[in-house]
């Protein structure tokens, strides 16, 4: 197979530097405290290219087998800690939502970013549908356990009019995730869109308006929204967002292709990978190996087997605990 574009890769060694910059930059994405001195607060939409990179599907609060997928990457050992050297992992959100140990992965993505830093790798989490509902106020998929995991996340008023309208035991989780909360202000420190080499990572997909419009500017809108800085972007929700899309995961035909041609050869990419469209016989590639479906229902809510996927250029496998 060919090996990725030169212009992306280099020379090994400097991509590995390049990615511990890289790593650090995205750790804001995903740590509690972090303050804008310590960290950019707006990571790029384009990165360079990876050794090899493994992308992870929803895990929707779902600790075990959140465990069992970054342990599938080689990016972790059996006491959690960073194993992956200059592995770099995304994961493409819908971390939230249905179980109770979103904190739990939270914190453990924050502790894994700073060490896969160190190593010369890197974490990406993106948002998903379930990230931007919770800002939303969008609660159904919320689990009572997903209530009471937030009981001690972040100090609030209780007589504040937005959560006064809400049961008491749901009013921590609301506060950390409504736009400036805390949560909300984590959130606003990831990507909708990454782009790594070759390969577009989005949770559910992006159509041409996504790239008319301007990926950049997506990324960045949704980052004012969750920052509480501008009124939720007219874009986000509805079929044909990015969070939400499933033109290219749900038996796409002739007219999906042609959306998808149009979106790679723009942006100049290979291949998209997308989350959100459950399958669980397993990640499944389609519309010839220029998608890759990989949200395989790692969460207990779904039951699926536990797969991840692994890009090294143009080499693409799917690892399974039998191998």
């Amino acid at each position: 197979m060919q090996q990725a574009n030169s212009r992306h890769t280099g020379n090994i060694n400097n991509v590995a530097r390049s990615w511990a910059c890289m790593g650090l930059l995205l750790l804001a994405a995903i740590l509690p405290g972090c303050s804008s001195r310590e960290l950019p607060e707006n990571p790029p939409l384009r990165f360079p290219a990876a050794p090899r990179i493994v992308a992870i599907g929803d895990l929707h609060g779902d600790l075990n087998a959140t465990r069992t997928a970054l342990r599938l990457a080689g990016a972790i050992d059996e006491n959690d800690r960073w194993i992956g050297g200059d592995l770099v992992v995304v994961q493409t959100g819908d971390v939230l939502d249905r179980g109770g140990d979103e904190q739990a992965i939270i914190e453990l993505f924050a502790r894994l970013a700073r060490e896969a830093a160190r190593a010369g790798g890197a974490f990406h989490a993106l948002n998903g549908n379930h990230e931007l509902m919770n800002v939303a106020l969008d609660l159904r998929y919320v689990t009572e356990e997903g209530y009471q995991d937030f009981q001690d996340a972040v100090e609030f008023d209780p007589s504040d009019s937005t959560l006064a309208t809400y049961e008491p035991h749901q009013r921590a989780r609301i506060a950390a995730f409504l736009p400036g909360g805390r949560y909300a202000r984590l959130m606003a420190r990831r990507n909708v869109f990454t782009i790594i080499g070759d390969n577009l990572f989005v949770h559910g997909g992006v159509l041409p308006k996504h790239v008319d419009y301007g990926l950049e500017e997506m990324n960045q809108e949704a980052r004012d929204w969750l920052r509480g800085e501008a009124a939720k972007p007219s874009w986000i929700g509805g079929s044909e967002s990015p969070e939400w899309s499933r033109h290219y995961s749900d038996d796409p035909d002739g007219e999906d292709q042609a959306l998808l041609e149009d979106v790679l050869e723009r942006l100049n990419v290979k291949r998209m990978i997308v989350g959100h469209t459950v399958y669980r016989e397993g990640i499944t590639s389609l519309l010839d190996g220029r998608v890759w479906c990989i949200d395989v229902g790692l969460a207990a809510h779904y039951g699926g087997s536990p797969q991840v996927l692994e890009i090294r250029g143009d080499e693409i496998r799917v690892l399974k605990p039998d191998g």
